[in-house]
């Protein structure tokens, strides 16, 4: 039997509509019509009491979460716990995402996501390896003794994931053009990040396949008077895509204000690159042999440098519309949309249309989590539904 979604402000393409209702058949969104239609009679009705039906949240970066580092256990209970702590926070589909580590690390990471899809664990939808081919000179809480160059021979390992979307964040300098060029053609996305390029260096990565840059302004060679560098790349490319951590404290809210009037909105996307203690009220946790320490909503290493964060998707939402001046389907869609299409996704998920997949979050006006659909299944049906 279809579900209808009845009775909720749902936020279409075009804007919220209070007089529409959501069938949901099979895992996915069979058609979204008005309260009189038949097929809402024969539904099983489902009254979502006046909130906000939004498209679940997709996070292209997540260290971490209820208490689980990717890094330390990279396997499918892991992920899993993951996904289940996330998932609170509308997020219903995510990338675990390894810092930099060596290749066997990588290589069980990469086999662990596998199971996990195999396994329908709920929301997984690939993998992030960002680095070891970073730039030590950008490494920020990158083990810097994990970095090395990309060469031929890492290739085979970074394009092995099937049935996934795999996400790699490289320094475009620490590898080639052609190198690049081979991880797209192979169906890998790949970004910019903690990078020293400079403005023509990525210049070339771009052409060569280049689509994204994470974390802007963090870990990244800056827009200065001579050399606009990585930033200034990121701002004068027209159809790259930008992550941006909206926390008020890994940039400041001006500077990304700023960023937002350089180039197209639908070309931003926020991440939350979060870390274990997302999902709990642990004050700290260990990383790679290191004490990091939680302070609000971001986390520190002994030297005071950031260490990713402790912030949630729907807190990224909200300081997006407080921080920034966005709109609500604006926001919302840098958290929904935007990142489904950075992953190649959009014909599947990121949307509340007719044939996608029903991956849903419904909130209150204060963007308060109070149920999450993926693929159909309501987190009111256990935390692995």
């Amino acid at each position: 039997m279809s579900v209808a979604l009845t009775n909720g402000r749902v936020l279409l393409e075009n804007g919220l509509a209070e007089d529409r209702c959501v069938l949901l058949s099979n895992g996915r969104i069979l058609d979204i019509v008005a309260p009189s239609d038949r097929r809402v009679r024969r539904a099983e009705r489902y009254d979502l009491g006046g909130q906000l039906l939004l498209p679940g949240f997709i996070d292209s970066q997540v260290n971490g979460g209820g208490g689980v580092l990717f890094n330390d256990a990279p396997s499918v209970e892991s992920i899993r716990a993951i996904g289940r702590a996330h998932r609170r926070f509308g997020t219903t589909g995510f990338l675990p995402t390894l810092i930099s580590a060596d290749l066997d690390v990588v290589a069980r990471a990469i086999a662990a996501v596998r199971s996990a899809i195999e396994a329908g664990v709920p929301g997984v939808l690939g993998i992030h390896i960002e680095g070891p081919f970073l730039n030590v000179a950008r490494k920020g809480v990158h083990d810097p003794a994990k970095l090395r160059e990309l060469g031929p021979g890492a290739l085979g390992l970074l394009t092995s994931l099937r049935g996934g979307r795999t996400l790699v964040t490289l320094a475009p300098e620490m590898t080639t053009p052609q190198m690049i060029e081979k991880l797209v053609a192979a169906g890998v996305v790949v970004s910019a990040g903690h990078t020293n390029a400079t403005y023509a260096e990525i210049s070339t990565a771009l052409r060569h396949g280049l689509s994204g840059f994470t974390h802007l302004f963090n870990a990244m060679s800056q827009l200065t008077a001579r050399e606009p560098g990585t930033v200034g790349a990121a701002l004068d490319d027209p159809t790259s895509w930008c992550g941006i951590i909206v926390d008020g404290e890994h940039t400041d809210p001006v500077a990304l204000r700023i960023a937002l009037r350089c180039k197209a909105h639908d070309r931003f996307m926020l991440v939350t690159d979060a870390m274990p203690s997302v999902g709990t009220d642990r004050d700290s946790f260990e990383l790679q042999g290191r004490r990091i320490t939680v302070r609000g909503t971001v986390c520190l290493d002994e030297d005071g440098r950031l260490a990713g964060t402790n912030i949630d998707m729907a807190t990224c939402v909200r300081n997006a519309i407080s921080m920034l001046g966005l709109s609500l389907p604006e926001a919302v869609r840098m958290a929904s949309r935007g990142p489904a299409e950075f992953l190649g996704l959009a014909h599947d998920t990121g949307r509340i249309a007719a044939g996608l997949r029903a991956d849903l979050a419904l909130a209150d006006d204060a963007l308060n989590v109070l149920e999450t659909w993926i693929a159909g299944r309501s987190s009111r049906e256990g935390d692995d539904a």
